[in-house]
């Protein structure tokens, strides 16, 4: 099953465009108001689902848009796209410009690879003194200190060998980050996992790719239970793509209802619970949820946040699911950033581990297990290409 979004002047010329590119068979599951930063698409995002790929038939589908219909040619859709990258690139060198300072500080014991090692963390939005602590941490590994009194003041190491420094740099990060892809409590006799988290992070979207990598493809018995009932769509696309995978699902409307679907499905080898986006003003509507998935030990709670997030919007976003316990973070819209910054700032500051990272609606390709060597590659890639290349 593939699921995309599209974005128009109406909800109307959104499912014309995406027929004529997936077919008749595309099927509306979700539309909303276009989110702020996605504004410049258009008016509305509209999700569309097709039970497989037809872009290979899709230009036998091709026909003229009639000139009555509003379409936003695609040139101002790349132009709209590129003016965005900018922006954030613009913003990233701003932040490191900002926080240079912390370079200053180890200047002196630093050689160029080492000061290129921090100028890249920060570029992926890693706090300028956490970033110059694993650089120190990292250097530490491959320059041994010498003994005291030998070494001069201001005294710097001789260059590393590139493949030294990405090794370093990878066990050091590797070892502030956990990573844990499995889905349950150890020893609870089923799986029950719930999906939590402020609006828009895309849990909806994921659960769905959990329910197709983790029930369906391991041929066990699941069901979907969604307590969200403030957005219809949501649910009509949990219906939708349940009814597509062949598992089950329900919607609840009061928290008691939840605890006896609980019940009901005991049999069951996997459970997935949705909930609702949170705002920061919303966190009163989800107290009483907090509490009965904290009577119910079985239950493994996961946080899921954006990688697109500012870093100060993530903290503050971790400190009010707290109520929740959430035992992992999981990590969505990796496609739509290449600083990855946030997912070590967090890990490393809740010690909580990364389950899964996501990055798009193709279900359930883009969803992959979360591992310290992928979180590392993400931080630290372009660096490693450079340490290939040297060798």
């Amino acid at each position: 099953m593939r699921l995309k979004s599209y974005f128009a002047a109406t909800v109307e010329d959104a499912v014309a465009q995406a027929r004529r590119e997936m077919g008749d068979e595309a099927l509306l599951v979700n539309s909303r108001k276009a989110p702020p930063e996605a504004r410049h698409l258009g008016e509305y995002e509209v999700v569309i689902a097709a039970a497989q790929s037809t872009s290979q038939a899709a230009p036998a589908r091709v026909e003229p848009a009639p000139a009555a219909v509003s379409v936003r040619p695609e040139r101002w859709d790349r132009l709209a796209q590129e003016v965005a990258d900018l922006r954030r690139q613009i913003e990233r060198t701003a932040a490191t410009l900002s926080q240079s300072a912390a370079l200053s500080e180890n200047a002196p014991r630093q050689t160029r690879e080492w000061a290129d090692a921090i100028a890249e963390l920060i570029a992926s939005e890693v706090p300028a003194d956490l970033a110059a602590e694993i650089v120190e941490a990292a250097r530490r590994r491959t320059v041994p200190e010498p003994a005291a009194g030998v070494r001069a003041p201001g005294r710097v190491p001789p260059p590393v060998d590139p493949g030294r420094l990405r090794a370093a740099l990878a066990a050091e990060i590797s070892s502030r980050i956990e990573a844990d892809a499995t889905l349950g409590r150890p020893g609870a006799s089923r799986r029950v996992v719930a999906l939590v988290g402020p609006p828009g992070a895309g849990k909806t979207t994921t659960l769905v790719k959990l329910a197709a990598t983790c029930g369906l493809s391991a041929r066990r018995p699941a069901q979907i239970l969604s307590v969200d009932t403030a957005r219809i769509a949501a649910a009509d696309q949990l219906r939708v793509c349940a009814g597509i995978l062949g598992i089950g699902f329900q919607l609840l409307d009061t928290i008691g209802a939840l605890s006896q679907a609980l019940e009901e499905h005991r049999h069951k080898d996997l459970i997935l619970i949705d909930t609702p986006g949170l705002g920061p003003k919303d966190l009163d509507h989800g107290l009483g949820l907090a509490q009965l998935l904290a009577t119910h030990p079985e239950v493994d709670t996961h946080l899921v946040l954006t990688v697109t997030m500012k870093t100060a919007d993530l903290t503050r976003a971790v400190e009010r699911f707290a109520i929740f316990r959430p035992r992992k973070l999981l990590f969505t819209r990796l496609d739509e950033t290449e600083a990855f910054g946030s997912i070590l700032n967090q890990a490393a500051r809740t010690s909580m581990p990364v389950s899964f990272l996501a990055a798009g609606q193709q279900i359930p390709e883009d969803l992959e297990p979360a591992s310290r060597e992928r979180i590392v590659d993400l931080l630290i890639g372009r660096q490693a290409t450079a340490a290939r290349t040297a060798a």
